[in-house]
């Protein structure tokens, strides 16, 4: 997997921000509550997740080592902004984490590191174009698909060549959210992806044994890695 973490910016965290020891099941943030500072991922797998009207939670993210999490429109107008998202530690977490105020007031003395952080909102902005677009325009099958795609690209280890097992527990619902479909329609697609031999399931983990037939079934127009992925 490609390190596209933005190095300063990475050193900024480690020079300057908390350290945040947050255990399983534990959330970092909650929705709804005041968005003061960012969070960036130095180990553990975190859920980010969106509760509806009816109380249920929906995954809108799932994102892991050196990813920045939180409210990241910095220099808003508005002071009282709250977390629009919840975050939630999937295993063990450690983040660090700075003030929003702190990390403005760095990005203005520093021009590199603004040019940094413009860079990371910019390829962010082209994760959530990707993913809208897949999800309008592949239909059902497309966006599961996408999804496999996406999570193997985020937690994937190459078990051979176009073979690569998803190193991260998802479950069937979970992929239904991400994927903006039904836990039913996973179920389906799933199975018959597995009678094809196409993926293998086993409790939980799965292992797509051709990854370019999934590529090949969405027109897949290989998008840079640091795009194309979940999180």
């Amino acid at each position: 997997m490609m390190d596209n973490r933005p190095t300063n910016f990475y050193q900024l965290f480690k020079n300057h921000g908390l350290l945040m020891k947050v255990e399983k099941n534990h959330h970092i943030y909650h929705e709804g509550k005041k968005a003061n500072d960012l969070y960036f991922i130095q180990c553990g797998i975190v859920q980010i997740s969106k509760e509806t009207e009816n109380g249920k939670e929906l995954t809108v993210r799932v994102c892991s080592k050196d990813s920045l999490i939180g409210e990241t429109d910095l220099f808003h107008q508005f002071n009282k902004q709250n977390h629009t998202t919840s975050a939630k530690a999937l295993s063990y977490t450690e983040v660090l984490t700075i003030s929003k105020q702190s990390i403005e007031m760095f990005l203005t003395e520093q021009p590199a590191l603004m040019i940094e952080y413009l860079k990371f909102l910019q390829n962010d902005n082209l994760k959530k174009q990707s993913q809208l677009r897949d999800l309008l325009m592949n239909g059902k099958k497309g966006a599961i698909i996408s999804t496999l795609i996406r999570l193997a690209n985020t937690f994937g280890e190459e078990v051979e060549a176009n073979k690569i097992n998803i190193n991260y527990h998802v479950t069937n619902t979970e992929i239904a959210n991400l994927s903006a479909t039904t836990r039913e329609a996973v179920n389906r697609l799933l199975n018959e992806l597995k009678t094809q031999e196409i993926i293998s399931l086993d409790k939980g983990s799965i292992t797509i044994n051709d990854f370019q037939f999934l590529k090949d079934e969405i027109c897949c127009e290989d998008c840079p890695i640091s795009v194309c992925r979940i999180d």
